[in-house]
């Protein structure tokens, strides 16, 4: 899956983070500015403040509403399960699409996610060459193929 031919037209995509592992944070994080230039991406390590971000509070005000999520599940103070559903019932968020990307792979996680609308449910891969695999065609996908909203 190199490309995705005719149909693949490059921009940049502005992305929220929402990972506590500061390891995974940075792969992904690498990944992303190496193989898509341009994109903005903007890091958080908890549920409370992606919700900050994403409502343009406090120290996150005048921030770019993101494209796109990758949002962990498990993590401290506020879980993905919960971000999740507060995204998806908040009129002014629920457009933006969230793509759960975790280390479960549990059929309750990936159920529920679903049901709290997530755009697209990955497992991470231990190895590294298959999480940058990953991570890119996530990146192909919201960046060249689909037609994301554009609003701030």
């Amino acid at each position: 899956m190199e490309g995705f031919g005719p149909l693949a037209v490059q921009r940049p995509i502005s992305v929220l983070l929402v990972e506590d592992d500061p390891g995974d944070t940075l792969m992904i994080r690498e990944v992303l500015e190496t193989h898509a230039p341009g994109t903005d991406v903007a890091a958080v390590g908890d549920g409370v403040d992606a919700l900050r971000y994403l409502r343009k509070q406090g120290e996150f005000a005048g921030r770019r509403r993101p494209d796109l999520v990758l949002l962990d599940l498990n993590m401290p103070r506020k879980d993905g399960r919960e971000v999740l559903a507060e995204v998806k019932a908040d009129d002014d968020l629920c457009s933006i699409p969230i793509v759960v990307l975790t280390t479960s792979e549990s059929a309750q996680d990936i159920l529920r996610s679903y049901q709290l609308q997530a755009n697209a449910y990955v497992t991470k891969p231990a190895d590294f060459d298959d999480f940058t695999r990953v991570v890119r065609a996530i990146e192909r996908f919201f960046g060249q193929v689909v037609q994301l909203p554009r609003l701030n």
